[in-house]
């Protein structure tokens, strides 16, 4: 009985899905599902990019964390359209579901939108199997986490359609093994493409930035 649950309730999630989809493609506008582990550096990523994309493309943001509106007022700074989504009044689920992103799109005027970042709560087991309409799925892992992080959870990354590796400016200062790393993901992402970079210094956003700018037809 609890594995029928699960699967109807994945059904149903998969069904709103692409519905969120769907309207989106409609107003052409670039879902992005942008998952990682708490502190891997996710917001200060979305300041930056959407900060960078302005005025050129417009972004929108929903942001979810299980508790605080701290993430979304930091956004808030730079685009007006954001929505916060805490997952506290859901049980403080470890992760979004499409039918919160389908009300949370309510508040949008997609008429105005280019891409819409959906900042999923930070961990890196729930998010992987739950789709939100996205059309691209984005993991930022930070070099401070370690190299082994997609060996560890692979059903995470095997799914990114981009990995965004954060924080090489910490890269003199830790004993981390590139190689490595990408030789993990490409044992579970092999389609992935991979972008280090350094949020705090702007190294390496030019070449992510180039590729978001494509997915949104810009």
């Amino acid at each position: 009985m609890e594995i029928k649950v699960l699967k109807d309730i994945l059904a149903a999630n998969e069904s709103i899905s692409r519905e969120i989809h769907a309207v989106l493609s409609k107003h052409k506008v670039l879902a992005v599902n942008m998952m990682s582990s708490p502190g891997s550096g996710k917001t200060t990523i979305l300041e930056k990019t959407i900060e960078s994309l302005s005025p050129e493309l417009a972004a929108g943001v929903i942001a979810g964390d299980v508790a605080t509106t701290r993430d979304a007022e930091r956004l808030s700074r730079h685009t007006a359209k954001v929505v916060q989504i805490d997952t506290d009044v859901f049980g403080g689920k470890c992760h979004l579901e499409a039918q919160w992103i389908k009300k949370a799109l309510q508040s949008f005027d997609l008429e105005e939108l280019d891409i819409l970042f959906i900042e999923n709560v930070g961990n890196l087991i729930c998010p992987s199997g739950y789709n939100l309409g996205e059309d691209l799925k984005v993991l930022v892992l930070s070099v401070t986490e370690g190299e082994d992080k997609p060996a560890k959870y692979p059903a995470m990354f095997s799914i990114a359609h981009a990995v965004l590796v954060n924080k090489i400016d910490l890269l003199p200062h830790l004993e981390f093994d590139m190689t490595s790393l990408l030789s993990h993901l490409k044992a579970v992402a092999p389609g992935a493409r991979v972008f280090p970079l350094s949020a705090r210094t702007g190294e390496g956003l030019v070449s992510w930035l180039d590729w978001l700018r494509t997915g949104a037809g810009g």
